[in-house]
C-alpha cells in the first residue's frame, strides 16, 4: 500500500466480511507482525488474551521470511482469511490493516524491529522489510556530541585566532560589535528557520540538502545541497591547510623544503622564512589521509576522537581570557597596555587604512578596508552552523537536538565574539592591534604554544566535521535518486495544513530577513563570487528540473502554486471568460472504443492531436476513460488504471491530468463527467474523441445509441465536440505535412473552427500549411456576397485564409459524374439499403408488439422524406470534400446536431457518408459563445 493510500486501506483487503474487502496476513506480506519480543509477563487478562494471540500469530508467521515489497496482489491469487490465519489467527486490528500506521508513519513493529523508511518519499515507492534477526542499530548521538559540538567546532575557526584582533583594530570597537552582531544576527535567524524547518516533522540523512528539498523541492534541494557538498569539500581542503601551516610556522625544522620571501613588516623590511608549497601538498596529504580514517571508522570513532580536538581548543581559549586578565603594560610585549579604560577610548573608533595584500599597514598598499570589506573576512567565523544537520542521520532525537544545539552554538559564540571584541580592544594599542597577527599567542598564559595548538586542533576539527558531513549529503541526494548520474554515490539505508513546527519561536518574517541578511552579505562578501555561485545554484536547478526525476515530497512551492491556483481561480469568478482571454480546455475520451493493447490506456495519436490543441503545448487537458462496473468492485482497479494513464501522459509529454471514472455503463459515466468535471471557469470546454469508425466492421450496434448520446450530452452541457476520423494517420510532431488545412465552415460556431486552425499552425507538424475556408452557398446569387462577407470577417480578426463559396443544391438528385461522385455514390446507396432494412425490421416489430416505432429502447419519429434528405446533403457535401480537399493535410467540417427523435442508427449513417473516404478529418461542434472577437 503506498503512503497516499492509507485513507482507503481498508478497500485493499480481497478477503470478504460483511460487504467489505479486507486482506489476510500471510507469510509474504510486505508487513509482518511479530509479537514474540513483546514481554509476556503481565498478568492481566488483557495480557493474557494478547499473549494466545501472540502466540498464534508466531506460530502462523515464520520469522525469516522476506516480505515482498509488492503489495498489488491478485485478488484471486490470495487464499481466504480462514485460509491464511485459520480461526486463531483473527484480529480486531485487521479492519484498520496491519501495516498501515507501522508502514505510513515509519514506526517500529510489535517486534521492536527498525522498519527502514523509504530513501524518498515519492508515489510508488516500495520497501522491502526482512523479519529475520533484528539490525543492529546505530550509535545515536544527543544533543551535545551530536549536534552542540559539531558547530561549536565548525563555527571557531582560525580566523579567530589570527585575525580577529586586526578586525578590532582596523574597525574599532563601536563597528567591530555592530559587525558580530551583524553576521551573528544572520546565523540566527537561519538557525531559527532551520529549527522550525528540522523540526515540522520526522528528518533523515542529509542534513540542509534534505531540509530544503522537503521545503523548497527537489530541485531546489538538488541545486543548493550540491553547493553545499562542494563547499564542504573545499573547506575541508582549506582548514587542513591552515592547520598544516600553522604547524610549519610553530615548527620551522619539520619542513622538508625551504622557500624565502620578502614581507613587509611596520617596522622594518627583512627576509621572513615562509613553508615552501610542497611542504604544505605532502604534510596535507598526510594529514587529509588521517582524516580520512578517523571518517571511515564511523560516527563511533568520531565521537571518540571529537574531544581530543575540541578540549585543547577550548583550553586555548580559557589560556586567552586568563592571559588577558593578567597582561599588564608592555608586558608580555611592548604595545600592550593590559586591560585599560584609555585604550577602550582610543580603539572605540574605526582607522580604516591601506595593508599590502597581507593585510599589514602599509600607506602605499594597494588594499583599502572598509566595513563592507571586514564583513567578507569576518563572516567566515560564524557560519558552521549546519555542522549538527549534516549528522541528521546520527541523532538520536533530530526535533530537539538540532533547535537546542544548533542555537546553543550559536549564542555561545556570538557572545564570546562580544566579550572578546570589548577585551580586545582594552587590551593593546591599535598599532599592536595591526601589527601582530597572533596577539593571542602573545599574551596567553603560559606561553604561546598553546594557541598553535589550538589552531592546529580547531581547523582539524572543522576539516573533520567538514569530510564527515560532505559524504552524508552527497549520499543522501544519490538515495533520493532525482539524478541517475549521482547513483554511484547511494548507500544502502536501514505552507499548508501540515506545517506544524514544535519549534514555536518563528515567524515567516524572521526567515525573510534572514534570507535577505544572506544575499546583502553575499554581495558584500564579492558581488562576482556571488553571481558565479547563484549562476552555478541556478544551472543545476535547471538541469534538475529537466534531467532529474520527478518527486513529490509536498514542499513549500507546491504549497505556493496550490494557494496561488486557488487564489486565481477565485479572482477568475464564475462568469464567462472573455473571448480574448478563452483557452481550449479539452476533456480526451481515450478509450470509448477500438481496440488497443491492455499497456497502452491511450491511442498515442490521440495525445498528440491534443497538444494541437493548445497554444506551443501550454495548457490544460483532461483525459479520462470510463471502467463498466461496480465502483466499490473496481476501485482499486480505476486507481492503477489512473496512475497508468497518468504516467503515459507524462511520457507523450503532455501537460495535463488523468481520471478514471467507474460507472454502470459509458453513457452515464460520460453524463457524470461532462457535468462535474472542473472548478469554476477552469471547467472543460471541448470534448475530444475518436470517430468509431469499426462500428459497422465489427458490427458494435450499440455505439450509435452511445455516440448520439454523447453528443446530446455535450450540447445540453454546452460543451465543443472535436471528433477525429482518421486518428491512425494523424502526424506526430516530427512529421511535416504540406499542403492546405481546409475548413468547411457551414454552420456559425463562434469562430471555434478558425480558432483551431490557426492552432494546427502553431505546430511545426502544420506550419508549413496554408487555410482554405470553404462556405456552403444555396444559391448562387448569394455567393459574392458571402465570399465578401467572411473576408471582412476574417481580416478583422488578423487571420490570413483563401475563401472559396461553393453553391451546393442539396436537394437535386441529378450527378455532375466525376470520380468523387462515383465513390460517394457507392457509399450513398449502400447507406440507403440499410435505413430502409433498419426501418422495415423497426416497422414489423413495432406491428407485432402493437407498439409505436422504437429504437434504442425509445419512442421514435421517422419522416423517410427527411430522411432522404439529410443523405442527400451529406451525398454533396462528401463529394464536394473529395473534389477539392482528398490532397489536404487536414479537413474540419460542422458537425451536425443529431435531429431530435431520430434513430441513432440513421444519424450513423448520416456520418459515415460524411466521412466516407476523408483520409483525415475533424468534425467540429461549437457552443452557445464566441470563442474569437473583432476587438482589442
Amino acid at each position: 500500500m503506498d503512503n497516499g493510500d492509507i485513507e482507503s486501506a481498508d478497500e485493499e483487503f480481497p478477503g470478504r466480511i460483511g460487504g467489505r474487502k479486507y486482506r489476510p496476513v500471510v507469510a509474504n506480506d510486505r508487513i509482518v507482525l511479530e509479537m514474540s519480543s513483546m514481554d509476556p509477563g503481565s498478568s492481566s487478562p488483557a495480557s493474557e488474551t494478547f499473549s494466545d494471540l501472540q502466540a498464534s500469530l508466531n506460530r502462523k508467521i515464520k520469522a525469516g521470511t522476506e516480505a515482498t515489497a509488492n503489495t498489488d496482489l491478485k485478488e484471486e491469487s490470495l487464499p481466504t482469511h480462514g485460509q491464511a490465519n485459520g480461526p486463531q489467527g483473527e484480529s480486531k486490528l485487521e479492519l484498520f490493516g496491519f501495516d498501515s500506521l507501522v508502514n505510513i508513519l515509519g514506526l517500529r513493529s510489535m517486534t521492536g524491529e527498525p522498519i527502514p523508511a523509504p530513501s524518498s518519499p515519492r508515489d510508488g515507492e516500495d520497501v522491502a522489510i526482512t523479519n529475520g534477526q533484528p539490525k543492529r542499530a546505530d550509535l545515536k548521538l544527543g544533543t551535545l556530541m551530536g549536534v552542540f559540538v559539531p558547530c561549536l567546532q565548525s563555527i571557531l575557526g582560525i580566523i579567530y585566532y589570527i585575525r580577529f584582533s586586526w578586525i578590532v583594530g582596523m574597525a574599532g570597537i563601536g563597528e567591530s560589535l555592530l559587525l558580530v552582531s551583524f553576521c551573528g544576527l544572520c546565523t540566527f535567524l537561519t538557525g531559527i528557520s532551520l529549527s522550525a524547518i528540522a523540526t515540522n516533522g520526522a528528518m533523515k540523512g542529509g542534513g540542509p540538502y534534505y531540509l530544503i528539498g522537503r521545503a523548497l523541492g527537489p530541485e531546489v534541494g538538488v541545486s543548493i545541497g550540491l553547493c553545499f557538498f562542494l563547499g564542504n569539500a573545499v573547506a575541508g581542503a582549506l582548514y587542513v591547510l591552515g592547520a598544516v601551516e600553522t604547524f610549519l610556522k610553530a615548527v620551522p625544522a619539520a619542513g622538508i623544503f625551504r622557500e624565502t620571501i620578502t614581507n613587509v613588516n611596520v617596522t622594518a623590511v627583512g627576509p621572513v622564512e615562509s613553508p615552501s608549497s610542497h611542504d604544505l601538498q605532502i604534510y596535507g596529504i598526510v594529514v587529509t589521509i588521517i582524516l580520512c580514517f578517523i571518517v571511515f571508522g564511523g560516527v563511533k570513532i568520531i565521537n571518540r576522537v571529537a574531544p581530543a580536538f575540541l578540549i585543547p581548543v577550548l583550553f586555548s581559549l580559557f589560556c586567552i581570557f586568563i592571559g588577558i586578565f593578567l597582561a599588564r603594560k608592555d608586558k608580555p610585549a611592548i604595545g600592550v597596555t593590559g586591560l585599560s579604560s584609555e585604550t577602550f577610548k582610543e580603539n572605540w573608533s574605526p582607522g580604516y587604512q591601506n595593508t599590502n595584500d597581507a593585510g599589514v599597514p602599509d600607506p602605499e598598499g594597494s588594499v583599502y578596508w572598509n566595513f563592507h570589506g571586514l564583513v567578507g573576512l569576518f563572516f567566515p567565523a560564524v557560519t558552521g552552523i549546519m555542522a549538527g544537520s549534516n549528522r541528521s542521520a546520527s541523532l538520536k532525537d533530530t526535533q530537539r537536538s538540532i533547535p537546542i544545539g544548533t542555537l546553543a552554538a550559536t549564542l555561545t559564540t556570538t557572545a564570546m565574539y562580544l566579550v572578546s571584541v570589548l577585551l580586545f580592544g582594552a587590551l593593546a594599542t591599535r598599532k599592536k592591534l595591526l601589527a601582530d597577527r597572533l596577539l593571542i599567542a602573545t599574551v596567553a598564559w603560559p606561553f604561546p604554544a598553546i594557541i598553535y595548538i589550538g589552531i592546529i586542533l580547531s581547523t582539524l576539527g572543522a576539516a573533520l566535521q567538514s569530510l564527515t558531513g560532505a559524504p552524508r549529503l552527497l549520499a543522501a541526494i544519490a538515495n533520493d535518486e532525482i539524478l541517475p548520474i549521482l547513483n554511484y554515490f547511494k548507500v544502502a539505508d536501514g505552507n499548508a495544513p501540515s506545517w506544524r513546527p514544535r519549534w514555536k519561536f518563528h515567524h515567516w518574517s524572521l526567515s525573510l530577513l534572514g534570507a535577505s541578511l544572506c544575499i546583502v552579505i553575499m554581495f558584500l562578501i564579492s558581488w562576482s563570487f556571488t553571481i558565479v555561485a547563484l549562476a552555478l545554484v541556478s544551472l543545476i536547478y535547471y538541469y534538475v528540473s529537466i534531467k532529474g526525476k520527478a518527486g513529490d515530497w509536498g514542499d513549500g512551492f507546491k504549497s505556493a502554486y496550490f494557494q496561488l491556483a486557488l487564489r486565481s481561480l477565485r479572482s477568475l469568478g464564475a462568469s464567462q471568460v472573455h473571448p480574448k482571454n478563452w483557452y481550449p480546455i479539452p476533456l480526451v475520451f481515450c478509450r470509448p472504443w477500438g481496440k488497443l493493447p491492455e499497456n497502452v490506456p491511450c491511442h498515442p495519436k490521440l495525445a498528440d492531436f491534443a497538444n494541437c490543441m493548445k497554444k506551443k503545448g501550454r495548457g490544460m487537458s483532461i483525459f479520462f476513460s470510463i471502467l463498466d462496473g461496480d465502483y466499490h468492485e473496481l476501485a482499486e482497479e480505476a486507481k492503477a488504471a489512473c496512475k497508468q494513464l497518468g504516467t503515459y501522459i507524462d511520457y507523450k509529454r503532455c501537460e495535463g491530468v488523468a481520471e478514471i471514472v467507474v460507472a454502470p455503463s459509458m453513457s452515464e459515466g460520460f453524463r457524470g463527467i461532462v457535468q462535474t468535471m472542473g472548478l469554476g471557469n477552469l471547467k472543460p470546454n471541448i470534448v475530444v474523441m475518436r470517430y468509431p469508425e469499426i462500428w459497422r466492421r465489427e458490427n458494435l450496434t450499440e455505439i450509435p445509441a452511445t455516440f448520439v448520446g454523447i453528443i446530446n450530452d455535450c450540447i445540453v452541457a454546452n460543451k465543443a465536440v472535436v471528433i477525429v476520423k482518421g486518428l491512425d494517420e494523424w502526424p506526430n510532431e516530427y512529421q511535416r505535412q504540406y499542403g492546405t488545412i481546409d475548413l468547411y465552415w457551414i454552420v456559425r460556431d463562434g469562430g471555434l473552427m478558425l480558432l483551431l486552425s490557426q492552432l494546427l499552425l502553431t505546430k511545426e507538424s502544420f506550419e508549413s500549411c496554408k487555410i482554405q475556408v470553404f462556405c456552403i452557398a444555396e444559391e448562387d446569387s448569394d455567393a459574392e456576397g458571402l465570399k465578401t462577407d467572411v473576408k471582412k470577417f476574417l481580416y478583422d480578426l488578423r487571420m490570413q485564409a483563401e475563401v472559396i463559396v461553393i453553391t451546393m443544391k442539396s436537394w437535386d438528385r441529378q450527378v455532375e459524374g466525376g470520380s468523387q461522385q462515383d465513390e460517394s455514390l457507392e457509399a450513398f446507396t449502400g447507406a440507403q439499403h440499410r435505413i430502409t432494412r433498419y426501418l422495415t425490421e423497426m416497422k414489423a416489430t413495432a406491428e407485432r408488439e402493437r407498439t409505436p416505432l422504437m429504437a434504442d429502447g425509445k419512442p421514435v419519429v421517422v419522416n423517410e422524406q427527411q430522411v432522404e434528405k439529410f443523405l442527400y446533403t451529406t451525398l454533396k457535401l462528401n463529394s464536394t470534400i473529395l473534389r477539392y480537399s482528398r490532397m489536404a493535410a487536414v479537413v474540419l467540417v460542422s458537425l451536425p446536431a443529431p435531429p431530435v427523435n431520430h434513430p441513432a442508427y440513421f444519424y450513423m449513417e448520416y456520418m459515415d457518408l460524411l466521412v466516407e473516404n476523408v483520409p483525415r478529418l475533424l468534425m467540429v461542434r461549437g457552443y452557445r459563445r464566441d470563442v474569437v472577437t473583432l476587438f482589442t
